[in-house]
């Protein structure tokens, strides 16, 4: 197995056609099919089903798709930060994030570290907390922040916050009607809408774990992809939602309401490879402490337990 190959087989699935692909890669079809063929005879799986039109990736397809379009970008990425590197153009700090971390610390974070560190080339990549852990080990990215503990020995895992838990409510709904933070009992024979979707284990699965730890059942559960599509099917009156509280500012025709209970809180984690050298860690813990020490309002007691990160001296 080699790039080409997974070239190939990206343009394949993309095009759903092997004349288009091989058209966009400027090769003979009878080429690409055999290296497609090859492909599948070395992994011992079938990754196209050719029956359809157009094309149908198998689920090993899929799969093997997802890690190879992983790969390529890591490619590209490691060829151009090697570039840049190798001219003394300027370092490259990649960035990984779930979602909701936008709407509290990270932008600040970052505009801290653009303003210490002006000559780093500091790229921000979207990614799930599982798969940070995955991208870490792989070199894809070199932090990232998620919201997922986990057991990984080659990944450094800090909790820097716990940030409570609210539930967005359709703005007409009884619930709606109050600001005073719920028990988590008040979500029996609720719709609940949980994100992301697919994704396992994920920030879906630490609220359906909080309320199976206070035996509450929902009506019925809706997956949604992502955070913004969860709270537009809540103002849709779908369900009801729960978010980390910070993204509370994300939409005004959605109610709030925070949940109570100390363990209604969801951790925000600093992860990063362990041994990693690089001294941008290091700038990145400082910062992360000036940050906290300057006391900014989505660090409200209101919004979080009152924790902050410790970093073991470098």
């Amino acid at each position: 197995m080699d790039l080409r190959q997974l070239r190939y087989f990206c343009a394949v699935a993309r095009e759903r056609n092997f004349t288009r692909a091989a058209e966009v890669l400027h090769i003979a079809q009878p080429p690409l099919s055999r290296q497609i063929q090859l492909l599948e005879d070395e992994l011992g799986v079938q990754l196209i089903s050719r029956s359809t039109r157009p094309l149908r990736l198998t689920d090993a397809g899929r799969l093997f798709h997802e890690q190879a379009l992983q790969i390529l970008g890591r490619v590209e990425q490691m060829q151009v930060a090697t570039r840049r590197v190798g001219l003394h153009e300027r370092s490259v700090l990649v960035i990984g994030f779930v979602a909701s971390t936008l709407y509290a610390g990270l932008p600040l974070l970052v505009r801290k570290l653009r303003q210490h560190s002006p000559d780093l080339d500091i790229q921000l990549l979207e990614l799930t907390s599982v798969h940070q852990v995955e991208a870490l080990k792989a070199g894809r990215i070199d932090v990232g922040f998620g919201r997922v503990r986990h057991n990984d020995p080659s990944v450094v895992g800090t909790v820097l916050r716990e940030e409570r838990l609210a539930l967005a409510i359709p703005a007409g709904a009884p619930l709606a009607g109050d600001d005073s933070p719920l028990p988590v009992a008040a979500l029996e024979g609720q719709p609940l809408i949980v994100y992301p979707k697919d994704v396992r284990p994920g920030f879906a699965d630490q609220v359906l774990g909080l309320l199976r730890d206070h035996d509450v059942r929902p009506a019925e559960i809706i997956e949604a992809r992502e955070l913004q599509t969860a709270l537009g099917l809540v103002a849709a009156e779908s369900g009801v939602c729960v978010v980390p509280s910070a993204a509370r500012l994300l939409r005004s025709d959605v109610h709030y309401r925070l949940i109570e209970g100390a363990r209604a809180t969801s951790p925000v984690i600093l992860n990063y490879r362990m041994n990693d050298g690089s001294r941008y860690i290091d700038v990145i813990k400082q910062l992360i402490q000036e940050m906290y020490a300057e006391n900014p309002p989505w660090l409200d007691i209101e919004h979080n337990l009152p924790t902050r990160p410790q970093f073991d001296p470098p």
